[in-house]
């Protein structure tokens, strides 16, 4: 290994008091050492490593497939790391395509299922700053902000960033390859950072969300001297381009552990850089158990297979700072309608310079708070108009939620479900009774007209 590469991963021991080296060495489990078997891994995969193999390649599986493998886990998706650049990796597939400017990647195309394909990246660190290199530039910060910088599978491995996202198995011999004692922390259950945690976070400060995201999914400790920074650099996500983290929300929070990642999020201050006005409403006494409730939901819907929609994640989590924004507006004198419109309007306004909020989920999401309004009122045709609503199941949903959560009384949500279960006629009498159950409004006694006198 070049010398300045052990020196740029130099990095206290825990516990040590003293700067010592940490020195990686190339490590390769056989076959009768690992759980990995070549049937667990998808044939489309399987596709793309025999063929940039049988091409002269060295081509590899690599990151959160081998790990998830390891750990007998199904992974989602398999990536391949390999020594052919992007284009060369183009030319041998036609159902590839190149995408990125930041890293430039393949995509090799079957069907659904997409095997993502990376050219071997050399250490980013050891390369001098220069303007006019096109392949690799920072930001003052010290972002990142391009790297393509390709290297051997060593630089690759000692580039990634957890230790237990830089394991590789090999098709060719079945053995898994470790650079960065990635098998002991699996081991260990541990997240740990590949090189100086301050240094990789201000590289790229998502991978404090990546932190989170993987403790979550994982149950794995987040290592002390990779967690240390976190609290502090926490900040550096508002350099962040908003797309990129609306992106990494819908992640951190559409893989199952919502609520577990939720409370991470809170510990290490990553949660006001994504939502400045939902920690501000909560930290000036809204409570966020509606926001708990939405996501225990979330969890249990991808338990069972089923979909989560973006617009009602981002109304869950939204929803205390636009109570406190109602209120205030109320208190100020604005009647309740105008005041939840204006309200809707500031705080979208506020949260896409942190997130953006594509229009297909903005639109939806007011709808879903529109329509809370709307539920309650039930008497004549109102019932039928809101149920015929494109939102109301969202909507409904949402109830159920605020009911859940004890933000409001429970039993409105019971009569939307059995109204949605009967025919027309039950719906009839359904709102028969209702109307019955008003309260009767006092008619006003005319007092008799005044006998004027005679003139």
């Amino acid at each position: 290994m070049p010398k300045r590469l052990v020196d740029k991963l130099r990095s206290f021991i825990p516990g040590s008091g003293k700067k010592k080296p940490l020195v990686y060495q190339r490590r390769e489990i056989p076959r009768d050492q690992h759980n990995v078997s070549r049937s667990m891994i998808s044939e489309p995969a399987k596709k793309v490593l025999h063929r940039l193999n049988k091409s002269g390649y060295e081509a590899y599986l690599v990151g959160g497939g081998v790990r998830d493998l390891l750990l007998n886990g199904n992974p989602k998706d398999f990536d391949i790391a390999t020594n052919a650049t992007p284009e060369e990796v183009h030319d041998l597939f036609r159902n590839s395509r190149l995408i990125g400017r930041r890293f430039r990647i393949v995509h090799v195309v079957f069907g659904r299922e997409v095997i993502e394909v990376t050219t071997f990246r050399g250490n980013a660190s050891q390369v001098e700053d220069d303007s006019d290199d096109d392949d690799r530039k920072t930001s003052e910060h010290g972002l990142l902000l391009r790297d393509n910088v390709y290297g051997n599978q060593e630089e690759d491995a000692l580039r990634r960033d957890f230790t237990v996202n830089a394991l590789y198995y090999c098709i060719r011999d079945f053995t898994i390859v470790d650079f960065a004692n990635g098998i002991e922390d699996l081991r260990n259950r541990q997240l740990r950072l590949i090189g100086d945690p301050e240094t990789r976070y201000r590289e790229d400060p998502v991978r404090m969300l990546r932190a989170i995201r993987f403790a979550a999914k994982l149950g794995f400790d987040i290592e002390p001297e990779t967690e240390a920074p976190i609290q502090e650099l926490a900040p550096l996500l508002t350099h962040i381009p908003a797309a990129r983290l609306f992106d990494e929300v819908l992640k951190l929070f559409s893989a199952g552990h919502g609520e577990a990642t939720y409370d991470l999020l809170t510990r290490y201050n990553l949660l006001a850089p994504l939502f400045p006005e939902t920690v501000r409403a909560i930290e000036a006494g809204e409570p966020d158990e509606l926001i708990r409730q939405a996501l225990r939901n979330t969890d249990a819907r991808i338990a069972q297979g089923k979909s989560v929609t973006p617009y009602f994640l981002f109304a869950a989590m939204l929803w205390p700072a636009l109570q406190a924004e109602w209120r205030r507006r109320q208190d100020n004198g604005d009647p309740v309608q105008p005041a939840l419109h204006s309200a809707i309007g500031r705080v979208i306004g506020q949260q896409v310079q942190a997130t953006s909020i594509p229009k297909r989920f903005s639109g939806p999401m007011k709808e879903i708070w529109e329509l809370q309004m709307r539920l309650p009122r039930r008497q004549g045709k109102r019932a039928f108009v809101t149920l015929s609503h494109p939102r109301f199941r969202a909507a409904y949903d949402f109830l159920l939620v605020r009911e859940a959560s004890g933000e409001i009384e429970p039993g409105l949500g019971t009569w939307w479900t059995d109204f949605q279960k009967l025919d027309e006629r039950g719906q009839e009498r359904m709102l028969s009774e209702l109307s019955s159950d008003a309260p009767k409004k006092r008619r006003r006694r005319r007092k008799p007209p005044v006998k004027r006198p005679a003139q």
